[in-house]
């Protein structure tokens, strides 16, 4: 058995991923002492050791620019794991985790990360696979990968790359010629944590394993979708960072098109990651180019005040903008993407907006907002239905009505994995169903050219708001949803 379950999406023989038999491994974890490593990685390869979801035999060779010993190594993953970690880092099973740890510096060279990788595969014994997790910015992956070749560890080996996958077209071209120089695209996975989530894994389930949903999902009963992701914090100390990427390399390309295409694909022949993958691709390949005359850009106020940000910057902290799908499907049904700092609220949210019924039998219903279906996808999620239902009484007076259901209600919370705790294990079993190819990456730097070329201006907002005006007139006469943890709700 080589694939693994996502979310029971396949048959119940493998509903236990926890039997499945992975190969051994050596994790070579670049970028070992950065942020992501700390707050995710180290925690997360913690995790799945004590569920047993880890190789029998495994080894970690973290490496990063800081020049520490092993046993100051493994004090460092400790301290994550105590800050960030589910478990506690005592006990035998911390003993164990230590004992797979071990560390050398990238500025040692190729031949030193060769020596301290063929040291961890003695330590196994045979030909363990290896796993490249490549957790540095994007400007060292070719120094990174270039090494990992002048050292001869692409054999036996998968590559693992985080976020943006390039900044344009002709750099996400030149990024993916430097990986295949080295690796083969069988053995890349380009990551978005976004797809880990078991909530936005659950959006296969809900249209593909139900006859209630699938019928409708279509231009013929949907007038739009509404991707929402605002955030409340500022940029912190990401400057340096996000005065390159701005929010809609760092938000949009990345995260709420791999959404997009969740919601908009076509049905697939079967869950297997090619037949998935390919019909993800055919959705970006029927977007049609994004018109910067349907995007919005802000900037909160006081983003230049921020350390790091050059004078004048007009690196947008807000998006929103309209996606257009040219397909049977989904012809003249708009797509809304919104996110950005500093907002009023911290949610993750799809929202499926139906059309109304073609003839009004009921007068009171204007001014209600329309049936919505409502895909909360920040973990552990809920789903939401929301309906006109009559009041008890004489008359036939209608109200507002929701159906909610929460998972961490219905299902058992112990079997959840994080994000990038699932998406590790499924880059070990070979299971490429959550991951992104080079056709379709490129395929979105090209629909977003327009909007590179020519940006429309920042417009300034404020802190604790929902972005400039000019985003409620983008989806006027619609209004953006957010639903209420109550009664369900629109801002603007």
């Amino acid at each position: 058995m080589k694939l693994a379950t996502k979310v029971s999406l396949r048959s119940s023989a493998d509903d236990d991923a926890a039997a499945i038999v992975l190969d051994d491994h050596v994790i070579v974890l670049f970028g070992a002492t950065g942020d992501l490593a700390r707050r995710k990685l180290l925690p997360g390869l913690f995790q799945l050791a004590g569920a047993d979801l880890l190789p029998r035999h495994w080894r970690v060779v973290g490496v990063s620019r800081d020049r520490l010993t092993d046993g100051e190594f493994r004090e460092f993953a400790r301290a994550a794991i105590e800050e960030f970690g589910r478990r506690e880092s005592a006990g035998e099973g911390w003993e164990a985790f230590a004992g797979t740890l071990s560390y050398t510096s990238v500025d040692a060279g190729a031949c030193a990360l060769a020596g301290s990788v063929a040291k961890a595969e003695r330590e196994l014994g045979g030909e363990p696979r290896r796993l490249h997790y490549l957790s540095v910015p994007p400007g060292a992956f070719a120094d990174v990968v270039g090494t990992i070749g002048a050292a001869g560890l692409a054999e036996r080996a998968s590559v693992i790359l985080e976020k943006p996958f390039g900044s344009d077209l002709e750099s996400a071209q030149a990024l993916n010629a430097t990986v295949h120089s080295v690796f083969d695209e069988s053995q890349v996975f380009r990551i978005d944590h976004f797809l880990g989530k078991e909530s936005v894994q659950n959006i296969l389930a809900l249209r593909f394993a139900n006859g209630l949903f699938e019928p409708v999902w279509n231009r013929d009963h949907i007038d739009h979708v509404q991707i929402d992701v605002p955030e409340t914090l500022s940029i912190g100390t990401r400057a340096d960072f996000y005065e390159r990427a701005g929010a809609f390399r760092d938000m949009i390309v990345t995260h709420l098109l791999q959404v997009l295409s969740f919601v908009a694909m076509e049905p697939p022949t079967s869950l297997e990651p090619k037949q998935l993958i390919d019909e993800k691709v055919k959705v970006f390949e029927s977007m049609a180019p994004l018109r910067p005359e349907r995007v919005v850009r802000g900037q909160y106020e006081g983003y230049l005040d921020e350390p790091g940000v050059a004078p004048g910057s007009d690196t947008e902290t807000f998006v929103a903008l309209e996606v257009e799908i040219d397909n049977w499907r989904w012809a003249g049904v708009p797509f809304y993407l919104r996110t950005g700092k500093r907002l009023a609220e911290k949610r993750r949210v799809i929202t499926i907006a139906f059309r109304e019924p073609p003839h009004r039998m009921f007068r009171s219903t204007n001014g209600f907002p329309p049936n919505e279906l409502v895909l909360e996808f920040d973990d552990p999620g809920t789903i939401s239905a929301s309906f006109l239902a009559k009041v008890p009484g004489a008359t036939t007076e209608l109200a507002p009505a929701k159906l909610t259901f929460h998972y961490e209600d219905s299902f058992c919370a112990s079997r959840q994995l994080e994000s990038y705790e699932r998406l590790i294990h499924d880059v070990m079993i070979g299971d490429r169903t959550l991951f992104t190819r080079a056709d379709g990456i490129e395929r979105l730097w090209e629909i977003s050219a327009p909007l590179l070329e020519h940006p429309p201006p920042v417009l300034p907002y404020g802190p604790g708001s929902w972005g400039p005006e000019a985003a409620q007139d983008l989806i006027a006469p619609r209004c953006w949803h957010l639903p209420d943890d109550e009664s369900g709700g629109t801002d603007g």
